[in-house]
């Protein structure tokens, strides 16, 4: 079997480099961070994500995976090269910052002195593979016999371990019929369970997972900019996304109304997607994505709005409970998290913050520390004037409302996430508010 690197032990490296070794296959990760490395080399990973820490515990007991902060060995090592380093929106602009990528080819490269693949799963805007392929041919001994691959990931944060060993689909972006082989071993057994691999350019495969990414971001606004319009009209937002999730032709995944996206992967892709286009000069067709993220923005000062109704016109001096703190359940990542932005935000204009998230709590405060942390949800909600539903943990769509109802002051809740019983709150003496609901 070919020996597999993964370069980069961040999210995407880490669950890619455990699947793998899960797979049968001998992996060496690598990170230039030596605190991140041990850490992982301990079975533990500093995020979470459901699943993986067995899975980190398995392979390193098996023998078939570790991690290390050396390259030259990695080099030594594999036959397969993955890059999963960052591709962070730049500061101050729409465009990807591809340094890490850029430096790791540049540091790579010239280890490279055997035939080899090294295969991309970073997210980059398109035309950056082919430029990076050119690259490393030129700097490594090996020349041309160094190929490069472009393989996206398609991994949701809080799912990553399941869609990277039962995928939708796999992305192989090719130059050759030997990428195309290495590519096919290193993936035959999710083939042969049946999923699909997709041979396709390098300007294909980089394509794929910024278009898939665009697509569900404004799928989501779309049903954010219906709940504006039910909320004027007098109509139910839910009940719409019901309806139209039932045609086959537009289907239910995404439509889900509420704060809206966010995460290190969705808002700065659909910039670097905007930005890129207007560099290849079909801007206009890619124009409809700065409505997307206005929209999406929207949903947060629409938030605010509401609470501060709720309070009675003004969050000066009230106590707010706040519930989620990370941009989604099942995840620790406050990476352009809807919901923090909303409890900062209510800080700011006068509210007393006490924020509880099963997972993420701690990073927030610790980013924000204007806020105050709570080990509980009726924690948070004690003493509370307002009570604010951020992010769609099962703890709190299955909370009880009159428990959670001792612990406030007053029962106003927000729920901007959908994720409450409406009628069950209203029977418990809460006035209960959601964006897009009469």
């Amino acid at each position: 079997m070919h020996r597999l690197t993964v370069i980069g032990a961040g999210y995407l490296g880490a669950v890619h480099a455990a699947c793998l070794a899960e797979l049968g296959f001998e992996v060496l990760g690598m990170d230039i961070d030596p605190v991140l490395v041990a850490t992982l080399n301990q079975g533990q990973a500093p995020f979470c994500e459901p699943g993986l820490n067995p899975m980190l515990r398995r392979g390193l007991r098996s023998g078939r995976l570790r991690f290390t902060v050396s390259l030259p060995e990695a080099a030594r090592f594999g036959d397969v090269h993955f890059l999963c380093v960052g591709t962070p929106q730049r500061n101050g602009h729409p465009g990807a910052d591809l340094s890490q990528l850029y430096a790791c080819v540049d540091a790579l490269a010239p280890l490279l002195r055997r035939p080899c693949l090294v295969a991309g799963k970073s997210t980059t805007p398109v035309g950056t593979a082919v430029a990076l392929a050119d690259r490393l041919a030129a700097l490594a001994p090996a020349g041309p016999r160094a190929e490069l691959a472009w393989n996206p990931e398609f991994l949701r944060e809080g799912y990553a371990v399941a869609d990277t060993l039962r995928p939708a689909r796999i992305v192989a972006g090719v130059r050759s019929a030997y990428a195309e082989a290495v590519l096919r071993d290193v993936y035959r057994k999710l083939t042969d369970a049946g999923t699909p691999l997709l041979l396709t350019d390098l300007a294909t495969a980089e394509l794929a997972k910024a278009a898939a990414n665009a697509f569900l971001a404004t799928k989501i606004s779309f049903i954010n900019a219906m709940a504006e319009v039910c909320e004027a009209a007098g109509a139910d937002v839910t009940v719409l996304a019901d309806v139209l999730g039932r045609d086959t032709r537009i289907g239910a995944a995404g439509l889900r109304p509420g704060l809206g996206f966010g995460g290190g992967c969705l808002p700065k892709d659909i910039r670097a997607l905007r930005h890129r286009g207007e560099e290849l000069g079909a801007g206009p067709a890619l124009s409809f994505l700065r409505d997307v993220d206005s929209i999406n923005l929207r949903c947060r000062s629409r938030t605010i709005a509401a609470a501060r109704e709720l309070a009675g016109g003004s969050l000066q001096d009230q106590a707010v409970g706040v519930l989620g703190a990370a941009f989604k359940p099942g995840s620790d990542d406050i990476r352009e998290s809807p919901a923090l932005a909303v409890a900062v935000a209510v800080c700011g204009l006068g509210a007393r913050v006490t924020v509880y998230d099963p997972a993420a709590a701690a990073k927030a405060v610790a980013a924000y520390p204007q806020l105050k942390q709570a080990d509980s949800a009726e924690a948070a909600a004690r003493d509370a004037d307002v009570l604010l539903v951020l992010t769609e943990w099962d703890e709190f769509r299955d909370a009880d409302p009159e428990i959670l109802g001792k612990a406030v002051r007053r029962r106003n809740v927000l729920d901007a996430r959908h994720a409450l019983d409406p009628a069950r709150w209203r029977a418990a003496g809460w006035t209960y508010r959601a964006l897009g609901r009469s």
